[in-house]
């Protein structure tokens, strides 16, 4: 029977409709959105409210909060809609979440790494170099080379015509699933867009890589035992936060090459949108004493009730 092409403007997401224990995974799912919600707006309340925190370096741990709060609520509801509601996804919605998944954090995550690496090896000069007017500079530089990257790939996905069916048989809307639904040579956009991704994934790591291995030269350069183990455990929790969102991510590219089944690959797929964003504000807050106090301090602030028995200070 010949292909029939038509231009849908609603999508179907098959998620988990095949797994026996979608009751748990669905259960799963709950926690983990609740956990990255309550990690990822308190870490925004507290670098908002407390003014000790409103330095570069925890600008860019409330910018990295709602990149990973975005992120999720792009996704995790979504998912968990098709799970016990309707499977039925609106076109401009699976855009969105499209371009929310495509979001380039990496760009966020190597100013991070260049906040660390100025930090530790010219720290004399860290006030003057990183200041809050070039953290907002990144953040909007980090936002246009998204744009620019990610906005071309939509309006391709935008002008496919599809073949036979506009289910996809997986838990979000993901380009290369997309594509191989369209009636197009399907390597012939696999290609360009694997190349693109590539490049953008891989340079910024390149630069944290270079920036990390800067820093331990210079640290290893500190006579002092204290010092070096000081200036380690700065880098560290970025460190943590750069392999979280990294080796999910990696292992979601190189898996499906094994020749795993599509049940497997929905998860690995999933893994490094949802599990990145829930790690992040707990390695934050268990990592950096800064953190820890500012979250104490929103927890813990109680209204001073003056004593009955005192008047201006005397008994």
């Amino acid at each position: 029977m010949e292909n029939v092409t038509f231009s849908t403007m609603v999508f179907i997401l098959e998620c988990l409709d095949y797994y026996q224990q979608k009751n748990l995974i669905t259960i799963i799912l709950f926690f983990i959105y609740f956990l990255t919600l309550i990690g990822n707006i308190l870490v925004i309340i507290v670098i908002t409210l407390d003014h000790q925190l409103q330095t570069p370096m925890y600008f860019y741990i409330g910018i990295l909060a709602c990149i990973d709060l975005t992120c999720s609520t792009n996704i995790i509801p979504r998912m968990l809609c098709a799970v016990l509601f309707d499977q039925v996804v609106p076109r401009i919605a699976c855009f969105v979440q499209l371009y929310t998944l495509h979001h380039l954090e990496t760009f966020l995550l190597t100013f991070m790494a260049f906040d660390r690496y100025v930090a530790v090896v010219n720290p004399l000069r860290y006030r003057s170099i990183v200041t809050n007017k070039m953290v907002t500079l990144s953040f909007v530089v980090s936002n246009i080379l998204s744009i620019f990257t990610v906005v071309p790939f939509l309006l391709q996905v935008n002008s496919l015509q599809f073949c036979r069916t506009n289910v996809i048989p997986y838990c979000m809307c993901d380009y290369i699933t997309m594509v191989r639904l369209a009636c197009v040579d399907f390597l012939s956009f696999l290609i360009p867009g694997s190349t693109v991704c590539a490049v953008l994934q891989i340079f910024p790591l390149g630069s944290i890589i270079f920036s990390y291995s800067k820093i331990v030269e210079a640290v290893l350069k500190i006579s002092s035992k204290e010092g070096r183990k000081k200036a380690f455990s700065t880098c560290l929790t970025h460190l943590m936060v750069v392999g979280i969102f990294y080796i999910p991510f990696f292992i979601a590219y190189v898996l499906p090459s094994t020749g795993i089944s599509a049940e497997e690959y929905n998860i690995i797929a999933i893994i490094p949108c949802i599990i990145p964003p829930m790690f992040n504000p707990i390695i934050y807050s268990f990592r950096n004493k800064e953190m820890k106090k500012g979250i104490l301090k929103l927890i813990c602030k109680r209204r001073v009730v003056p004593d009955p028995t005192t008047v201006n200070g005397h008994i």
